[in-house]
């Protein structure tokens, strides 16, 4: 764990952790000691880390492995917070239209990102009977997949809901100056040791050196981007990325980038996913009618479409 002295004198505290196969930061501002302040920083990442082990579909002891292990037979008794997130999910896919759905997962079948080749439509077709919200059955504590060799991932809400629950644990311990962030998804408690907001920078999705612009956040906001850039490739000039429309198995278009601002991080990343998939119209309807949300979309020509109250929180042209 790193130490920073802040302008006021106070000490700021940075952890940088390996995490759901990225890296995370968790930083915070604090008057203890520091054996305490090591104490809560591991507590944090404790936190973090039981996320990922209870939720990750790649660990074969977690709950969403033992759910799609028993794909087609009998359900599965889960935990109130497994009940939540699955729910989240199905709001999604809701909210999406099908767009979004917590089953595509099934998909990396076909589709992988390291290969930089494009599957065939016959094995895209095969797959895409498994992709199916509607088939993941919620009842009295337990979860069934309704069809065999389904498999069900929580990746689309589980890093920002892991966001806002370390920043609650740090709340809880008394910090009132933190910021968390989680493979680019943020979560913030407070205002800098400084009083100052935390400035978060947005990356042209085109040219990975530089912001397209930056937010100051408010204090205890979350801030999430859904993205084309992360695991990508590009073959005759069409780029082919993860977040895949579960209505046709292949990558969405039209945006390049989505990033939220919203009260929480699960909050933002839902609605950072949905107005991706939705498209820049839909999509930015969406956030506009949103309570307590700004945010902006990047289209794949470059455009960038913001709500109209974004500028009063960054340094985009209009604010104050």
């Amino acid at each position: 764990m790193a130490v920073l002295t802040s302008v006021e004198g106070r000490t700021l505290y940075t952890t940088r952790i390996a995490l759901m196969g990225g890296q995370a930061e968790i930083k915070f501002v604090d008057d203890r000691d520091r054996e305490a302040a090591v104490t809560l920083a591991r507590e944090a990442v404790a936190e973090a880390r039981r996320i990922e082990t209870k939720f990750s579909r790649y660990r074969p002891t977690s709950v969403v492995s033992e759910i799609n292990d028993a794909a087609g037979g009998s359900p599965v008794a889960i935990d109130d917070e497994t009940e939540f997130l699955i729910q989240a999910a199905l709001d999604l896919a809701s909210l999406t239209e099908g767009r979004f759905d917590p089953t595509v997962g099934i998909l990396r079948q076909a589709w992988d990102f390291r290969k930089a080749e494009v599957p065939s439509e016959e094995s895209i077709r095969d797959l895409l009977p498994r992709v199916d919200a509607g088939a993941v059955l919620l009842r009295h504590g337990t979860v069934r997949l309704a069809r065999e060799a389904m498999e069900l991932d929580l990746g689309g809400v589980g890093k920002e809901y892991a966001a806002d629950r370390v920043a609650e644990l740090l709340k809880m311990r008394g910090v009132e100056s933190a910021l968390v962030n989680l493979l680019g998804d943020v979560r913030t408690v407070g205002r800098r040791g400084d009083r100052k907001p935390w400035v978060i920078g947005v990356q042209d999705p085109r040219d990975r050196t530089r912001f397209r612009f930056r937010i100051r956040a408010k204090e205890d906001c979350g801030i999430a981007t859904s993205g084309d850039y992360e695991r990508c490739f590009e073959i005759d000039g069409i780029r082919y990325h993860h977040i895949l429309d579960a209505t046709t198995g292949y990558p969405a278009r039209g945006i390049a980038s989505a990033t939220v601002v919203a009260p929480t991080a699960f909050e933002a990343g839902r609605l950072a996913t949905a107005a991706f998939l939705l498209g820049s119209e839909r999509g930015l309807q969406l956030l506009e009618s949103a309570r307590s949300v700004e945010g902006a979309l990047i289209t794949e020509a470059g455009d960038l479409l913001a709500t109209s109250g974004l500028a009063r929180i960054s340094d985009l042209p209009g604010g104050r």
